[in-house]
């Protein structure tokens, strides 16, 4: 019986494989991971005003009833770019995966651990800004 059954898995992750290069989905996964990098770098570093733009229209205006909060400050946005960096990394780092294993697990664990970081200083920034709101 167990032999049966990793017979049986191993042949449907064979499957799940072959499937998924054959529609590109990994492919997709890192074009569209390196957009998203690509989208934070033009935000942190303000390539034409980009960041600028988006902290005037977006994220210094209220949201319904609540106030701006951290990613209404420089600091904050540029949190909040790097954020989205290092969520770029991990789709980039899952579709680098395909063609070289250790360059993408490599590039996913930067991602993942960015964000980690990033989210704790995030999450204490928006802390900080309600405490100094409240006074």
């Amino acid at each position: 019986m167990w032999a049966m059954m990793q017979k049986f898995r191993t042949k449907a992750c064979l499957v799940v494989t072959v499937t998924v290069r054959m529609l590109g989905i990994v492919s997709a996964t890192l074009v569209i991971g390196a957009l998203i990098v690509a989208i934070g770098v033009v935000l942190a570093l303000n390539v034409l005003g980009a960041g600028d733009f988006v902290m005037r229209t977006v994220t210094s205006r209220y949201l319904g009833s609540l106030p701006p909060g951290f990613a209404g400050s420089k600091r904050g946005f540029r949190v909040y770019a790097a954020l989205v960096i290092a969520i770029g990394l991990v789709f980039a780092g899952f579709g680098l995966a395909e063609s070289s294993v250790d360059a993408g697990i490599a590039v996913f664990a930067v991602g993942g651990a960015a964000f980690i970081v990033l989210s704790v200083i995030a999450i204490r920034g928006e802390v900080e800004t309600v405490r100094a709101l409240k006074r």
